[in-house]
């Protein structure tokens, strides 16, 4: 389920949040989407941030949270 970007978003990330991606085939419905987006929201704590759908039905979404102290300290390169 995990998609590639559209470039186009790529310039709007931030350093600060985790992004994940994501593509919904045409035959998952408006309904069944939002259902597994809510579910991801408020299980694991993403936000939707972006949805861009295509001619053909499929979906384009892009998720984010908030990155912990922790994943941060991770991000800073050692010396």
């Amino acid at each position: 389920m995990r998609g590639r970007m559209p470039a186009s978003w790529e310039s709007d990330l931030s350093d600060d949040y985790e992004w994940v991606p994501l593509r919904l085939p045409p035959d998952v419905t408006r309904v069944s989407a939002s259902t597994r987006l809510s579910i991801e929201a408020e299980y694991r704590g993403w936000e939707l941030t972006r949805v861009r759908l295509y001619t053909d039905g499929s979906r384009r979404v892009l998720l984010r949270r908030r990155k912990t102290a922790a994943d941060r300290l991770g991000d800073q390169p050692s010396s």
